[in-house]
C-alpha cells in the first residue's frame, strides 16, 4: 500500500482550513440574532462578547466538534482560531482598584490597593458557553430565530440559482436521544422528556430467494423532517418532532408552511419527490391540486383481496378493472401502469401512453395495435365494451384524475422515463441526511431536550445552506456540497 505524505503540496496550495469558518461567519444571516443576544447581555459582564461567543459555536458545528469541551481545547490550543472568531489570545489583565479606607482609632485617611487580580482567562468556560448556548436556545424557542436564519438562505439561494428550488424531495431520518429512554423510579420520567420511542418498518422480496423479509428499528429520540432541493442536494426547510410523530401529517403540514413563507418557490417548483412511506392520496393530490407541483412518490402496494385468490400467481402484478362498472377490457395495476386484455387471445398488452393533458386534468392512453402496428384479434369486441367507435387512429382511453384513486393515478405516471428520473434524485436526501448524521455530530452527541435538539439541528442545517451559498457568490458552485474540502488558494 502506497502511503500518503505528512505534508504535501496540495496542502501548501490550500488556504487555511480557517477560511471555511469565515465563509459561514460572512454569509449567515445572524445580524438580528446577535443584536438580540446583546440585548439580553444588558450590563453584564462583557469578557466574552456576543460576537466571539457566536462564532465559537459556529466554530464547534463547521470543525465538527462533539461537545463544548472537545471546541474549548481546539480553542485553547490553536490561537489562529481565537482570533477569527474574535477573541484576544492573551489573558485579560485587569488593574487592581484603589480605595481609601479610614483608620477607626485615628481617623486617619490612607489609599489600600488590593493585591492584582488573577487575569481573566483568554478562553471562556464551558460554563460560559453553556449560558450563552442556553440564551441562543430560548430565543429559538421563543422567536424562531434559528429556523429564520434557514428562511432567508433559502431566498438567498433563489436569488444566486435560478432553479433553485424545482426539484425539491423529502426524507426523514431518526436522531436517537443522549438519554437511553430508561423509566427513572423516582421521577417516573426519562432523563429526557421530550423524547419518546418511535419504530420504522421497512420490508420486501429477496430478488434472490423470492422469501418476503421485514426489518423494524427502533429508537428513543426524535426525528427530523427535511425538505431539500435534489438537484443541489441543499436543505430548504427542516421540522424536528418526538420520535413517534407520524411523517404524513408532518410532511403535509411543512409543505404548506414552506410555500405559505415563501410562495415564490412553489411557482419555481415542478416535481416533488418521496419515498412509499410517503404514498398518500391526499399528499398527492395536495401538491398537484394546489400548487401544480407533479408528485414523484413511489406508491406502496396495499392490495390484498387478489393474493387469497386460488389462482393468483405471485409472478404477475394484480390487475383490477378500470371501471368496476362496465364489463370493459382495460384494467391496471396498483403502480398506475395500464393494460387492455384481448376479449380473443386474452393477452394482456401496455396501453400507449400518450402524455397528460393540463386541460382536462387527465392521463391519455391509445390502443396499442394502433399505435404500434399489431395485428388484434379483438378489436371489434373491445370497442364494444368500451362503447366506442374510433376510427385509424384506434381507442383512446382517458383517465381523468378526479374521478380515479389519487394515490394511484397522477401526472407523471409512475415507472415512466420522466418519473424515474425525478425519483432517483431523491437520493440526494440519502446523503443530506448522512452529512448531518456524521459531518455533524449527531450519531454520537450529549443533547437532551427538543429545544436544544431543534436549535442544534437548524444551527447546523443553517451552516450548511450559508457555506454553499458562499460557494456560489465566490464562483466555487462545484463546491456548494462540501463541508470539509479546503477552499483553493486564489492566484
Amino acid at each position: 500500500m502506497t502511503q500518503t505524505n505528512l505534508f504535501s503540496w496540495d496542502a501548501i496550495e490550500a488556504r487555511s482550513d480557517l477560511d471555511r469558518l469565515q465563509l459561514a461567519i460572512d454569509h449567515l444571516p445572524d445580524e438580528r440574532l446577535v443584536q438580540y443576544l446583546e440585548v439580553m447581555r444588558q450590563q453584564g459582564r462583557n469578557d466574552y462578547p456576543v460576537r466571539p461567543m457566536w462564532n465559537a459555536l459556529l466554530a464547534g458545528i463547521v470543525f465538527q466538534h462533539a461537545s463544548i469541551e472537545s471546541l474549548l481545547r481546539e480553542l485553547a490550543r490553536n490561537p489562529s482560531l481565537m482570533e477569527a472568531c474574535g477573541f484576544d489570545p492573551l489573558p485579560i489583565q485587569r488593574k487592581p482598584k484603589p480605595r481609601i479606607v479610614t483608620d477607626p482609632e485615628t481617623g486617619l485617611a490612607r489609599i489600600e490597593v488590593p493585591p492584582t487580580p488573577e487575569p481573566v482567562r483568554a478562553v471562556p468556560s464551558s460554563w460560559n458557553v453553556s449560558r450563552f448556548l442556553a440564551k441562543v436556545i430560548e430565543l429559538e424557542e421563543s422567536l424562531g430565530m434559528i429556523s429564520e436564519m434557514a428562511v432567508i438562505l433559502r431566498e438567498q439561494l433563489m436569488a444566486v440559482l435560478p432553479d433553485f428550488g424545482q426539484h425539491l424531495g423529502f426524507d426523514g431520518t431518526d436522531i436517537a436521544s443522549h438519554s437511553t429512554g430508561r423509566v427513572s423510579r423516582t421521577t417516573g420520567q426519562t432523563s429526557d422528556p421530550d423524547a419518546d420511542w418511535g419504530h420504522h418498518e421497512t420490508q420486501g422480496v429477496d430478488a434472490a430467494t423470492g422469501k418476503a423479509w421485514k426489518k423494524i428499528k427502533r429508537w428513543f429520540g426524535y426525528g427530523l423532517h427535511l425538505i431539500a432541493d435534489t438537484q443541489y442536494e441543499i436543505p430548504v426547510a427542516f421540522e424536528l418532532t418526538p420520535a413517534s410523530v407520524s411523517e404524513q401529517p408532518t410532511l403535509r403540514a411543512m409543505i404548506r408552511d414552506l410555500f405559505s413563507e415563501t410562495p415564490a418557490l412553489a411557482e419555481r417548483c415542478r416535481d416533488f419527490s418521496a419515498d412509499r412511506g410517503l404514498d398518500s392520496a391526499e399528499t398527492k393530490a395536495m401538491l398537484w391540486d394546489q400548487y401544480a407541483i407533479r408528485p414523484l412518490i413511489d406508491t406502496r402496494e396495499l392490495w390484498r383481496d387478489e393474493k387469497n385468490d386460488p389462482d393468483y400467481d405471485p409472478s404477475k402484478p394484480i390487475t383490477r378493472a378500470l371501471d368496476p362498472e362496465r364489463a370493459d377490457t382495460i384494467v391496471h395495476t396498483e403502480k398506475g401502469s395500464v393494460h387492455c386484455v384481448c376479449p380473443v387471445t386474452g393477452e394482456q398488452r401496455d396501453l400507449a401512453f400518450q402524455g397528460f393533458e393540463a386541460d382536462r386534468n387527465a392521463l391519455k392512453y391509445r390502443c396499442p395495435a394502433a399505435a404500434y402496428g399489431l395485428e388484434c384479434q379483438g378489436q371489434a369486441q373491445c370497442h364494444q365494451a368500451g362503447g366506442v367507435t374510433p376510427g385509424e387512429f384506434g381507442r383512446v382511453v382517458r383517465i381523468k384524475l378526479d374521478e380515479h384513486d389519487r394515490r394511484i393515478f397522477v401526472p407523471t405516471p409512475h415507472g415512466s422515463p420522466s418519473w424515474q428520473r425525478g425519483y432517483n434524485r431523491r437520493s440526494a436526501l440519502e446523503r443530506i441526511n448522512n452529512r448531518i448524521d456524521r459531518h455533524f455530530g449527531f450519531e454520537l452527541h450529549f443533547i437532551r431536550g427538543i429545544a436544544k435538539m431543534t436549535t442544534r439541528v437548524g444551527l447546523a442545517i443553517a451552516v450548511m445552506m450559508a457555506m454553499a451559498l458562499g460557494h456560489v457568490r465566490q464562483g466555487r458552485p462545484e463546491q456548494m456540497r462540501s463541508l470539509v474540502q479546503p477552499i483553493p488558494a486564489t492566484g
